[in-house]
């Protein structure tokens, strides 16, 4: 694998994720980890996403048709790394139409429960929340801006933590550790709300998921061809 430019593949993958590709962030975040033991399965992983982006490269984010209402979305695969039980955390954010910040990252601390690992992708999505919200704030442009940020969470028991805490064995460690996004909330800074796991644009950030889904996601984040938006 020395000769394989495995590095240099996975930064094209990278510079296509933060410029408008926020469908290949859940991709990008797994094939980064092997840029030092790549081997050939890896390697296979990588120019599949290229052969994906080759085959893709009339999509583009589309912005229009939507309210001027910041909104966030979280989600997270509870234990999904087979190497290390942790697991992965994704957040994406809608802006009239488009999504505007997104981001899958594997969680840096293993989760004892799906609770946990979805409270931990919240907090994650409120702390970018809260700055998004004060930079949107001072350009004046989006009065909305004004009132919380709802995160949507498909998770109860995330969502009850967040508004609610409870005091039991199986979630005092949750409020120790993650206190902050109960505070937020508190605050008034942002808002957390129920959304089913079907309508979560963030799921194609944490897991693989069926063409079919994923399409599907491609829509809501408004990811379009440009046929349909000339």
């Amino acid at each position: 694998m020395k000769v394989i430019p495995y590095a240099s593949a996975v930064g094209s993958v990278q510079y296509a994720v933060h410029c408008n590709r926020p469908d290949i962030a859940y991709a990008l975040s797994v094939t980064s980890r092997y840029q030092s033991c790549a081997r050939e399965a890896h390697w296979n992983d990588v120019k599949g996403i290229l052969k994906y982006l080759r085959r893709t490269k009339e999509m583009f984010l589309v912005y229009g048709n939507g309210e001027l209402i910041l909104e966030g979305f979280s989600d997270a695969s509870f234990q999904s790394d087979d190497d290390d039980a942790k697991s992965q955390s994704g957040y994406i954010f809608k802006l009239n139409g488009g999504v505007v910040a997104w981001k899958s990252s594997k969680q840096a601390t293993i989760a004892d429960s799906t609770t946990e690992a979805e409270y931990i992708a919240a907090l994650e999505a409120a702390k970018e929340a809260v700055w998004m919200g004060n930079y949107i704030q001072e350009l004046g442009v989006v009065p909305s801006i004004a009132e919380p940020v709802v995160i949507f969470c498909d998770n109860n028991g995330a969502i009850a933590q967040a508004k609610e805490p409870r005091s039991h064995h199986r979630s005092k460690h949750i409020l120790r550790r993650y206190y902050l996004l109960r505070e937020m909330v508190g605050r008034g800074d942002v808002g957390m709300d129920r959304v089913n796991s079907a309508d979560n644009t963030t799921d194609p950030l944490t897991k693989p998921m069926s063409q079919s889904a994923h399409t599907q996601h491609l829509e809501k984040m408004g990811i379009r061809h440009m046929g349909d938006w000339l």
